[in-house]
């Protein structure tokens, strides 16, 4: 039994670990004394360049242990050999939770999640962090594929709001999205042709507001999956939002 909850205490661990790559990215991370870090990786090189001994010296004065990789080892952790630079570093990010963990402890009360549906644009989904992180919006839910991952781009769009925001990763929303609905969540997709303007949209349980890419929207499956279809009232012509934007006002529309 000690060792199944030993087990289970380094895997809770693990699970809450975020990889980041590139020099720029890791030094600002070091730099910013409220983000844990856990471990810097590098590759093994004779020749150090001044960025590199900066980001040494600042990991050994805050006590962090280095490990040291092959050229191919390092890229099996970042996941990224053409842009991670040969450097890496595990994050501690408390905020971060698996699907199965959150409903788990699901919130009581009203809460609202934004969830991403084919958002591959960097940029976007970091716009979309840093909106949800300062709204009142629980979190973003996040499926392991087809979605972009945490990246640098991703970090430095988000401006920082990527360690103060709670993001929540499902495999798929096919099988997530069926679960919030059995546990009285609200789902409901984002479209042109919604039925239900969003400011006639009055929140009376917990919400889940799915968003799709700008060129094909949220897939049919998901759409069938979801109970209520909304739409943002445009005006002059035009015909949609970007996706960063139109997240920022789900995301702050319980406020009004």
């Amino acid at each position: 039994m000690a060792d199944t909850k030993e087990h289970l205490k380094r895997k809770h661990f693990y699970d809450k670990l975020l990889t980041i790559y590139g020099k720029k990215p890791v030094l600002e991370a070091l730099e910013d004394p409220s983000i844990n870090f856990f471990r810097l990786h590098l590759t093994e090189t004779k020749k150090l360049g001044d960025f590199e001994k900066k980001i040494i010296n600042l990991a050994e004065k805050r006590g962090i242990e280095i490990a040291r990789h092959t050229r191919q080892s390092l890229s099996r952790i970042s996941r990224n050999i053409n842009q991670d630079q040969g450097i890496a570093a595990d994050l501690e990010y408390h905020n971060y939770q698996l699907f199965d963990n959150f409903i788990i402890k699901i919130p009581k009360g009203n809460f609202t999640l934004i969830a991403l549906d084919g958002i591959t644009n960097p940029q976007n989904l970091g716009m979309i962090i840093r909106s949800v992180a300062a709204s009142p919006c629980y979190g973003i839910l996040l499926p392991s594929k087809g979605t972009a991952a945490i990246s640098p781009l991703v970090i430095k769009a988000s401006a920082g709001a990527l360690f103060k925001s709670t993001l929540i990763h499902c495999d798929t929303l096919e099988e997530a999205l069926p679960e919030l609905k059995n546990l009285g969540v609200e789902t409901c997709t984002l479209s042109a042709d919604g039925k239900t303007p969003i400011n006639e949209f009055k929140i009376k349980s917990p919400v889940v507001y799915v968003l799709g890419n700008e060129t094909t929207g949220v897939s049919e499956d998901i759409r069938n999956i979801c109970s209520r279809q909304i739409r943002i009232p445009m005006n002059n012509g035009v015909e949609s939002l970007n996706v960063a934007v139109a997240a920022a006002l789900l995301a702050f529309h319980s406020l009004f």
